[in-house]
């Protein structure tokens, strides 16, 4: 994978990057103050070996009971590390390979991770960050919008988070206003998250027309494009020519939920998150560093992932040891999502045993290779017949003009 404006390179085991800079840069992360919907329960589990048929049973049962299938639309889940562990754990990672550690935690709609990171740790090394959902038509988009000031970071997430749960759905003049305010503080990074991928699962043909559309009219806004430890090389790839047909730099974003570090790092020189978004916005500069654990199999990472998702942590806080905690479920009484602990009285049924045994012996290390020869670098829940639709081309793509949006707005300010 290259760009012509960012280089990425591939590290095997043991090696150092250091040649390329003295600072690591982890951005894309996840903590337990992320909500992530559970609407893709279904389509996994339908995917994975052995745990798809208890799924499908399951499911059965609970329709001839209850007469309709579980709405898993209106639950969610969230990862099981605090945002300082996450930190931490990024750092350690990092220091590992001889470099000095910036860390930037983007949990879904909130900074209260990145708020609280920062009661310990200078700005300058823990940017307050997050990952904004964008609604755009059928389709939602994923921005990192890194590098907040800390006196106005409260301030700019009530503004960016009405706009997500206005009711009245996306308005692109507003959604442009929002980015302009952005864009004019110099030291905010804003990258469109793993722009490929359609996480809304509305079809890959219908994703790539609305990302086309996005950009067309957002993009001169966007400073970077991200390609995404927790997507197929292959996808990757495509990102890279994106940003190729763009002008635009590629950085890295892990996206870790659970335990394991990032597996996607930028190095450079600069000492703080402010001097590596110069470089990124201004130089047009990233090096981007594919460390060795992204190379096994998308497959099995996954599974190691969802096994940590589903595990039980001892040594937590009551109420955040088990997996059931952590999963809300609104079973439509009234209640709101409840942890599933709460609506099965504290006991999980024999069935969940099954899914954990199955998941655990999915996600060890000795069926790795196996993975990798069966299912290849190909995300577990997707929808094959989605792909092999022709991709949308993305060569003829022209930003909007940033400076005939500001002209718009001065000329509306004097009517």
């Amino acid at each position: 994978m290259r760009s012509s404006n960012s280089n990425v390179h591939i590290i095997e085991s043991g090696a150092k990057p250091s040649m390329l800079g003295q600072t690591g840069i982890s951005m894309h992360c996840h903590s337990m103050h992320s909500k992530e919907i559970l609407d893709f329960v279904p389509y996994y589990a339908e995917r994975i070996p052995i745990l798809s048929s208890v799924w499908k049973r399951k499911m059965r049962r609970f329709e001839e009971s209850g007469g309709r299938l579980p709405n898993f639309n209106i639950g969610y889940w969230t990862p099981p590390l605090s945002g300082q562990q996450v930190y931490d754990s990024e750092a350690s990672s990092i220091e590992r390979l001889g470099l000095m550690p910036i860390v930037s935690v983007t949990d879904h709609d909130s900074i209260e991770a990145a708020v609280e990171i920062g009661e310990r740790e200078p700005n300058r090394f823990a940017p307050i960050s997050m990952e904004w959902t964008v609604p755009f038509g059928e389709a939602f988009f994923h921005l990192g919008v890194h590098n907040m000031p800390e006196d106005r970071a409260a301030e700019i997430t009530k503004l960016l988070l009405d706009y997500t749960f206005d009711t009245d759905g996306p308005d692109d003049e507003r959604l442009s206003e929002l980015f302009s305010m952005m864009h004019d503080i110099p030291e905010m990074l804003i990258v469109l998250n793993h722009p490929i991928w359609d996480i809304e699962m509305i079809g890959q043909r219908k994703h790539e027309a609305a990302l086309h559309d996005f950009l067309q009219k957002h993009g001169c806004w966007i400073h970077a494009l991200e390609i995404n430890g927790f997507r197929s090389m292959a996808e990757n790839k495509a990102v890279t020519d994106l940003a190729d047909a763009c002008g635009l730099p590629l950085v890295s974003g892990g996206d870790r939920h659970c335990c394991q570090a990032n597996t996607m790092i930028n190095v450079t020189n600069a000492t703080s998150f402010s001097e590596f978004v110069s470089e990124v916005r201004i130089d047009k500069k990233s090096e981007v560093v594919v460390l060795p654990d992204y190379h096994k199999p998308l497959p099995s990472r996954q599974l190691r992932s969802m096994s940590q998702i589903l595990g039980v942590f001892p040594e937590f806080p009551d109420g955040r040891r088990s997996w059931s905690d952590r999963i809300y479920f609104d079973a439509e009484d009234g209640l709101g999502p409840r942890p599933m602990t709460e609506h099965w009285n504290g006991h999980l049924p024999g069935w969940t045993r099954v899914a954990m045994w199955t998941l655990k012996a999915l996600s060890h290390e000795m069926l790795v290779p196996i993975l990798g020869f069966t299912i290849g670098d190909n995300d577990i829940g997707r929808n094959d017949a989605n792909v092999k639709t022709p991709p949308i081309s993305f060569d003829d793509i022209v930003f909007a003009d940033r400076q005939s949006f500001g002209k718009q707005k001065a000329f509306a300010a004097g009517q």
